[in-house]
C-alpha cells in the first residue's frame, strides 16, 4: 500500500470514477492519505461525488506520473466515522482547511479497501498490489 500512497502523492493529481445511475463520473482530485494502515480520499459529504460513492462504493482511480508511469487502482471506498481521520487528512492538506472542518457534518474521508492497483510503463512489466 505505500508505493501507491507514494506514487498517487507524487503525481499530485488523479482521477477518481464513480457511477452514477449507470453512467461512470470522473474527477481529478488531490487529497490521499494512510490513515490507520488504510489509504484514503477526502471529499464533502454535499458534494455528488460522495453521495455516488455511498451509493455505490465502487471506484476507479487513475493517474500519470511525470516519468511516463500510470496507475490503475479500483477498489471499494467505505466512509471512514472518525474526526481524527478527517483532522489527519487536513493537516496534510493545510490548505483545504478554508473549506472543511473536522467534525462539521460535511469533511468525509473514504478509505479505499479490497483494492487492486497496477503501476504500468512502456518499459517495464506491470507491478500489482492488493490491500
Amino acid at each position: 500500500m505505500n508505493e501507491v500512497y507514494e506514487f498517487l502523492k507524487a503525481c499530485g493529481t488523479y482521477y477518481l470514477a464513480t457511477v452514477e445511475e449507470g453512467q461512470p463520473r470522473v474527477r481529478p482530485f488531490g487529497t490521499v492519505d494512510c490513515w490507520e494502515g488504510k489509504l484514503t480520499i477526502q471529499t464533502g459529504l454535499k458534494k455528488n461525488v460522495a453521495k455516488q460513492m455511498l451509493a455505490c462504493p465502487k471506484v476507479e482511480i487513475c493517474a500519470m506520473s511525470a516519468d511516463g508511469r500510470w496507475i490503475r487502482l479500483t477498489a471499494d471506498a467505505v466512509l471512514v466515522d472518525d474526526v481524527k481521520a478527517a483532522e489527519h487528512m487536513l493537516d496534510a492538506y493545510p490548505s483545504l482547511r478554508a473549506m472543511y472542518t473536522p467534525g462539521d457534518g460535511n469533511t468525509a474521508v473514504f478509505a479505499l479497501e479490497n483494492a487492486k492497483a497496477v503501476i504500468c510503463s512502456f518499459t517495464a512489466a506491470p507491478v500489482e498490489y492488493r490491500f
